[in-house]
């Protein structure tokens, strides 16, 4: 017989309805606080046959079988924070609003009225019932609309969010997040007010509609973050950027839109160890095949992206870069993340219009390589920069996001190669970029063979 090792986790709970679907409600609750490392329970409130096209139809379970879930998980359970969801009806309403006077933990409250689709999953009469509950609540989620119906003042830019997030603390909950997507713009802004000010929180909006379950999602990554400890704030944000890439590495499911992508974080981490290996898989093939006519003055890199990477951290190089050796080239150091910021970013940035692109290597530039590219027939692209504006010159580590977007604007495949013909100080270089490791390396092997032959 095996010892036991048990594994101890915050719980949040969540009150909310479900999604046959699996992109929102039930399902996106405790897919969202499980990828958080917490232990999602639930209360269910009604069912819902629904997919990612929209609500074909919804029953409301009787208050009794709610009574008798939240008694169930909060009679057994070190609660650490709770969300509620669908709610649908008055009695409903109520019966959580009853428990909630007794809840000793922080309680988050999405207001859900109208789905993602535009189907109505509230009745009109309960609208004004939420009011009681939000008294009790730590935190409300209203979108823009929702925001709207429980106030009566239309959100369109920041001044009317903070207006809407006052009035809502008129109800006596504690902090209100007026949530920016459904408000038009290039930048989703979320507006957390609260009596002692207002905090906004932005990114750039993703170009896409399969947004189904992302209320949900950012709720319960809240609710989450507040169950193991997090202040308010700090939940917030960090709640905020997990739905940012949920949202970008969607779930490419069903007929409609799609889903938002719950398992991003643990996908992405899970991914690091394989993404080093594949790194140093190819610093092994330069180092046997001795690339040394490709590897530039200022030394060669190889930089790998995890599959959901956003930052240089999520991206592996080698630590110091490759350089030319008596005996050919070798990695000054090992892979690690973190190690490289030009060919790095440069990846990160052309991943903004290509995601897909996950490796990238560069190399050295002149005729020779410029003949060899032409030779090869693979699609190149290239920037100037002496063509860039002086604020990008002047700003420390813009000009790969510039270089990239010239180079990869308006293409509908991405090319292999990028040519960056440097400027005084600057070594001109080429960067082969490639989806996966593999075809990375043969690439700039078969450049090796043509620049030498």
């Amino acid at each position: 017989m095996r010892t036991p090792a048990p594994d101890s986790r915050p719980v949040a709970l969540t009150i909310a309805g479900s999604d046959s679907g699996g992109g929102a409600g039930i399902q996106a609750d405790l897919a969202t606080m499980a990828a958080h490392g917490v232990f999602g329970t639930s209360a269910i409130t009604a069912v819902t046959a629904q997919n990612t096209r929209g609500v074909e139809s919804s029953h409301v379970l009787p208050t009794e079988e709610i009574d008798a879930q939240i008694e169930a998980v909060t009679g057994d359970f070190a609660i650490g924070a709770a969300k509620t969801g669908m709610l649908a009806t008055t009695p409903v309403i109520e019966t959580v609003a009853d428990y909630a006077r007794e809840f000793d933990f922080p309680l988050l409250v999405d207001p859900v009225m109208v789905a993602t689709s535009g189907d109505r999953l509230l009745e009109p009469e309960a609208e004004r019932a939420y009011e009681d509950l939000l008294g009790e609540a730590q935190l409300a989620t209203p979108n823009a609309d929702e925001a709207e119906v429980l106030t009566g003042i239309e959100v369109t830019d920041d001044e009317s969010a903070v207006e809407a997030g006052e009035a809502i603390l008129e109800t006596g909950v504690d902090a209100a997040l007026v949530k920016g997507g459904h408000v038009p713009g290039e930048t989703v802004r979320d507006t957390l007010v609260t009596a002692d000010g207002v905090r906004t929180f932005e990114h750039p909006r993703v170009g896409t509609e399969a947004t189904h379950g992302s209320g949900c999602t950012l709720g319960s990554a809240i609710a989450a973050r507040l169950a193991t400890g997090e202040p308010l704030e700090t939940a917030v944000e960090g709640a905020t950027q997990f739905l940012a890439r949920a949202v970008r590495y969607y779930y490419d499911v069903g007929e409609g839109h799609g889903a938002v992508n719950h398992m991003v974080p643990l996908r992405n981490e899970a991914s690091r160890e394989l993404t080093a290996e594949e790194v140093q898989a190819v610093v092994d093939r330069f180092v046997d095949a001795d690339v040394s006519a490709l590897v530039p003055e200022v030394g060669m890199n190889v930089a790998g992206a995890t599959p959901y990477a956003e930052s240089v951290a999520e991206t592996a190089a080698v630590e110091g870069r490759i350089t030319r050796t008596l005996s050919g080239v070798q990695p000054n150091r090992g892979v690690r993340f973190g190690a490289s910021s030009h060919v790095a970013r440069f990846l990160l940035a052309a991943r903004e219009f290509f995601p897909e692109l996950r490796f990238a290597v560069n190399c050295r530039f002149d005729d020779d390589v410029e003949d060899a590219l032409e030779a090869l027939e693979w699609p190149v692209a290239e920037y100037d920069r002496d063509e860039q504006p002086d604020e990008v010159a002047a700003t420390e580590g813009s000009t790969m996001g510039w270089g990239a977007r010239q180079a990869f604007t308006d293409r509908d495949d991405a090319p292999v190669a990028v040519v960056d013909r440097g400027e005084i100080g600057k070594e001109p270089l080429v960067k082969l970029v490639e989806s996966d490791p593999e075809t990375l390396a043969e690439r700039a092997l078969a450049l090796e063979s043509e620049v030498d032959r």
